[in-house]
């Protein structure tokens, strides 16, 4: 009895041990992934913003969801970069994009208009990935004669009405927004929220994206329950192609289901598989976005 928690000592050492050694070799492959895409730099209001700037044709602005980055903003668009230039940028505490005081989805769909402007670029698609479908709407709302459509993957939904009680924190617990916890938390993502465990290796390095990450659990997250007087859905007169699977585990599908309604012209292609990362999904999805560029969808469609 007296050698069993000695012997349960050490192999959790040797766990933790092995785990940080095989995370420290990921987080090193994973920097030298990110030097490939060759970002850019701008001094905008907000301080540093880094961003992707690819392709030709009729511009797309990618808006990443938690834990990503401009990379994974840019491997959203990727099918789209042969006929459309891709703008993908980090959001605010995500690969070297600076944290400003006021880090609110509006301030940063204000800092997007800015980035537009240094870029001469007129009117835009917002294509948004799940966090990132608040910012592309607020984007939308604010800026509505600089949208052209809207695009949403298992985006964050609006609400049909206003929530009398709502999470103040939505997000990775803050201990696992490191490296290792991370590491360690991505051996429950397939159980618990219905991706694969290998999409921790196009989140890391987490250390780079930690700013971020907390900013959109505690900030971006809420703000369409804690301000949802300022989310008028209604308003919002440009097309969009909303994505989402049934077995979506983080973002609510019979949310979205119940206030798709609010957005006036709209296209929902609702997916019985394909859990948060739509996978499988590709065949339709490229489909309806070929459609969505070639013939704008009609008020209301489903």
């Amino acid at each position: 009895m007296v050698l069993i928690p000695i012997f349960t000592a050490i192999g959790l050492g040797l766990f933790f041990l092995i785990a940080d050694n095989m995370c420290n070799r990921s987080v090193k492959k994973a920097n030298k992934r990110l030097e490939n895409y060759k970002h850019k730099e701008i001094k905008l209001s907000s301080g540093n913003v880094t961003y992707l700037d690819r392709g030709k044709g009729e511009a797309i602005l990618s808006v990443h969801g938690i834990c990503g980055g401009y990379d994974q903003a840019f491997e959203t668009a990727r099918p789209l970069v042969s006929e459309h230039r891709i703008i993908a940028p980090s959001r605010f505490g995500y690969l070297g994009s600076e944290m400003p005081a006021d880090s609110s989805p509006k301030e940063q769909a204000k800092v997007f208009a800015e980035l537009l402007d240094a870029l001469e670029i007129d009117k835009v698609y917002l294509m948004a990935a799940s966090a990132g479908g608040t910012v592309a709407l607020r984007f939308a709302l604010d800026f509505p004669e600089r949208t052209k459509g809207l695009i949403l993957y298992s985006s964050a939904p609006p609400y049909p009405a206003k929530p009398k009680h709502y999470p103040k924190y939505s997000g990775p617990p803050v201990g696992a927004c490191n490296n290792l916890g991370m590491f360690l938390l991505s051996l429950y993502f397939k159980p618990v929220m219905s991706i694969e465990r290998e999409e921790i290796y196009t989140m890391l390095p987490i250390s780079e994206r930690r700013n971020g990450i907390i900013n959109d659990a505690t900030i971006t997250n809420p703000d369409m329950a804690k301000n949802y007087d300022d989310y008028i859905i209604e308003n919002i007169s440009v097309p969009t192609l909303i994505f989402q699977a049934k077995n979506d585990k983080l973002s609510n599908f019979k949310q979205m289901e119940k206030c798709v309604h609010r957005f006036p012209d709209h296209k929902f292609v609702a997916f019985d598989k394909g859990g948060h990362m739509l996978v499988g999904c590709s065949k339709v999805i490229g489909e309806e976005l070929k459609a969505f560029f070639e013939t704008e969808p009609g008020p209301g469609s489903e």
